[in-house]
């Protein structure tokens, strides 16, 4: 073989290697952005290119490359992940958690609720087990829930209002101005609602998209319900949503202490303590 020829097949294994390493590492840095989508749902190409220590192009061919598979959409400046079908509300995930005290809460609530009448809905696992024990109380749900809405489309007996906004896919809710606005300009007599945490000094949420819409579907309640386990109690979350002056009712499970229960009483807050279904 003569000594160009060794050098042409050197050159071509070692573009070949290099082509195959390059490859290797653009699989890597996508598996890394389709895992930190999926997480934070929506970043910038200038925040995956400084994650990644690349340049903005190279983030920009790795998301057109991922926006071909399905799971990630390109926006202007940025991509978004687009969840499965089967993933499409994280609630559903979360609905997995604690069935029995939510079950057994959802029961309790359900309870409390009058035949006819106007009830505003929250989104969240605990409340949509709320809902599906209502229908035989023919009420009015006013809510931002997706699951709700879709429980209820075909029901004759149950008239479901939905707020309108943006849909928020993590959690099947509709969120914004529009939504707002809507609960702004509605009265109900009662509003059944979800948190991430109660303690001495309020309630909290972990999602601050929904902070603003919470605060007015109590403002435009006459009653207000939160169905929280036991898990919540004593616990401090992310976002003050409001204070315990505009909790009328909490519903808990069997499994909540005493201590913390008798504290509320003596505010003042009717507390209910949901039964252990055995």
């Amino acid at each position: 073989m003569k000594v160009s020829e060794i050098y042409v097949n050197k050159k071509l294994q070692f573009l070949s290697k290099s082509i195959k390493t390059t490859q290797m590492r653009a699989e890597k840095r996508q598996m890394h952005i389709a895992s930190f989508l999926k997480e934070a749902e929506f970043a910038s190409l200038e925040e995956l290119s400084g994650r990644l220590g690349v340049s903005v192009s190279t983030v920009r061919r790795d998301v057109d490359a991922l926006e071909t598979e399905g799971n990630v959409r390109r926006t202007h400046g940025g991509a978004r992940w687009l969840p499965n079908r089967s993933d499409e509300y994280a609630f559903t995930v979360r609905n997995t958690r604690s069935v029995r005290e939510k079950e057994s809460i959802a029961r309790a609530c359900a309870e409390q609720i009058q035949h006819e009448q106007t009830v505003i809905m929250d989104a969240g696992s605990t409340i949509f087990q709320v809902a599906r024990h209502l229908e035989s109380r023919a009420p009015q749900i006013i809510t931002n829930s997706l699951p709700i809405a879709n429980l209820y489309s075909s029901s004759s007996s149950v008239e479901v209002i939905v707020s309108g906004g943006v849909i928020y896919p993590r959690l099947g809710v509709l969120v914004g101005p529009m939504a707002v606005e809507a609960f702004s300009k509605t009265h109900a007599d009662v509003a059944i609602m979800s948190a991430s945490g109660l303690t001495h000094e309020g309630i909290f949420n972990s999602h601050a998209l929904l902070i603003d819409m919470q605060r007015t579907m109590i403002a435009s309640s006459t009653r207000v319900v939160f169905c929280l386990d036991h898990t919540k109690l004593n616990h401090r979350s992310l976002f003050f949503l409001t204070g315990l002056r505009h909790l009328d009712c909490l519903i808990t499970d069997w499994q909540a202490q005493e201590s913390i229960l008798d504290d509320l009483r003596c505010s003042g807050i009717e507390v209910i303590r949901a039964p252990d279904p055995g």
